[in-house]
């Protein structure tokens, strides 16, 4: 029991880490890939200072290695640490404080029901690489980052300011919108799969299609694929759907914050941003899955076969979600800075009265088609 217990507290950890340090870096993405977009330098600042004799070819002038700023996410911890977190007149102290803490508690939360592996033998003990193991996986998911909004609306709440409680406001209304879509897009995958389960579907789109292409959900549910992500992204408060905290309006739920607070609600942004990468990635693009791995290593549809060892397998399983995940949060950080922001009731409006049609209509075509498979 004991050994059970420490390895789910290992787990844990580990997927603590991860989610900790992309998040951390999205510091830095964020700024360095406006730049490269709108073609300036960007943070420059925060950076190594060393110069770089045998990298001559890529630094012909002999220039220090600081314009990168790379140390720009640990300058901005150091920075919002030594901030003086300060507390409107007026507001209810408690409820200011622990807001930015509950909106950061329910984001990492979601995180023990991603598969980020299939199964690790150690010593004689199967290891599911999922912290918790859950029969309604994507479920719990869901519920953790709509109790995540109330910290938000606590938050806007305490801080005695009607521009705070107005980007609360909306941020309340903008989930309830689009939570109804994200969960109808993904009524389809369940049909395909046959469960709630993150780790079984995962497993499921091991199988292939026409004994070639992986059975991905984006394969077999590419306007779910699309319509989730859409709502996904309109879940995570970003532009071009950052109504709540629309910063040229002078509005958001955090206008009240600073120091420490300040910076527990950025984290929680960026680590939202991780979640829709990693949900994306498990739910439409195989999770930990790679094309023909199988458990004793790669089966070509041709024939071909390459061994791999149990832990090579592994290996392979967890570097594949994690590429992909950093790869959607590029993908993320690249919309934020190429699409403008939404008007609020043009937010409305693509949320029931486009993508919530569209995704009932996906629901119904996906079950006729299952059907007719079925009677063929």
């Amino acid at each position: 029991m004991w050994i059970d217990v420490a390895i789910k507290v290992g787990l844990a950890m580990v997927m603590m880490l991860i989610v900790i340090n992309i998040a951390g870096i999205h510091s830095w993405v964020e700024r360095k890939q406006s730049a490269v977009i709108q073609d300036r330098w960007g943070a420059n600042r925060a950076g190594f200072t060393f110069r770089a004799p045998l990298l001559r070819w890529l630094n012909p002038v002999m220039r220090p290695i600081i314009y990168l700023g790379l140390l720009q996410p640990l300058a901005d911890l150091m920075k919002l640490v030594a901030k003086e977190n300060w507390s409107p007149v007026g507001g209810m102290k408690w409820l200011h404080a622990s807001a930015p803490f509950f909106y950061l508690l329910f984001a990492f939360v979601g995180f023990s029901a991603i598969p980020f592996g299939d199964t690790l033998h150690v010593a004689g003990r199967d290891i599911s690489l999922q912290v918790a193991h859950l029969n309604v996986g994507f479920v719990f998911i869901f519920a953790m980052a709509g109790l995540g909004v109330y910290g938000i609306v606590l938050s806007g709440v305490s801080s005695n300011n009607n521009y705070a409680f107005l980007g609360a406001v909306r941020a309340a209304s903008q989930m309830i919108s689009y939570e109804v879509t994200l969960g109808a897009t993904v009524i389809g995958i369940v049909m395909v799969y046959g469960s709630l389960d993150l780790q079984e579907i995962v497993r499921g789109q091991g199988a292939l299609l026409w004994g070639w292409l992986p059975k991905w959900g984006v394969f077999v549910q590419p306007l779910g694929c699309i319509l989730f992500f859409t709502a996904a992204l309109a879940e995570t408060k970003r532009i071009p759907f950052d109504l709540p905290e629309g910063e040229s309006e002078i509005i958001g739920y955090f206008t009240e914050y600073s120091g420490t607070k300040f910076g527990m609600f950025m984290l929680a942004d960026f680590v939202e941003t991780v979640m829709v990468a990693a949900l994306t990635t498990t739910l439409f693009f195989g999770g930990w899955q790679f094309p023909y791995l199988h458990a004793s290593g790669f089966v070509f549809p041709w024939g071909a076969q390459v061994a791999v060892g149990h832990y090579g397998v592994v290996a392979i399983q967890v570097i594949s979600f994690l590429i992909k995940v950093v790869l959607f949060c590029w993908l993320l950080m690249t919309i934020r800075w190429t699409l403008p922001r939404f008007r609020y009731d043009q937010l409305m409006d693509l949320g029931w009265k486009r993508m919530l049609p569209v995704s009932l209509a996906n629901i119904a075509v996906t079950g006729l088609v299952i059907l007719l498979i079925e009677a063929l």
